[in-house]
């Protein structure tokens, strides 16, 4: 019996956890602005920065450029289900296309780009700077 309500109490935690989740709005508004991307973030000795400029937040989706100016983002998409914000994003630069993905923590992007076609998946932190 104590087993059985040890875990009730586990699965009402977590139902109401989530939907606490879904009853918050989180203002997606804050990823807009120019980002200064670290792309080598491991090794604080390289200076490799790139940039995303994202310009329009609309709903689930948002606009801008990717890596260097007139890339531009394709495809790009936000969630918000757990309380924080993700996105995703298609870029390409004539070498093939990039698949981008990222959080937002403490006014912090953190996240990775994948080039299929490089074969390589790079790691990155980015930081607002101010346009």
């Amino acid at each position: 019996m104590k087993t059985i309500y040890a875990i009730s109490i586990c699965l009402i935690t977590i139902l109401s956890t989530n939907i606490e989740y879904k009853k918050e709005k989180i203002d997606v508004n804050v990823i807009l602005g120019t980002w200064k991307i670290d792309m080598s973030p491991q090794d604080k000795t390289d200076a490799n920065f790139a940039m995303m400029k994202i310009t329009k937040v609309k709903e689930q989706s948002f606009e801008g450029e990717f890596y260097r100016k007139g890339v531009k983002i394709k495809k790009g998409k936000l969630n918000t289900q757990l309380g924080i914000i993700y996105g995703a994003l298609i870029s390409g630069d004539g070498t093939g296309e990039y698949n981008t993905t990222f959080y937002f923590k403490n006014d912090v992007l953190y996240g990775t780009t994948h080039a299929v076609d490089r074969d390589f998946l790079s790691v990155w932190t980015a930081t607002k700077i101010t346009d």
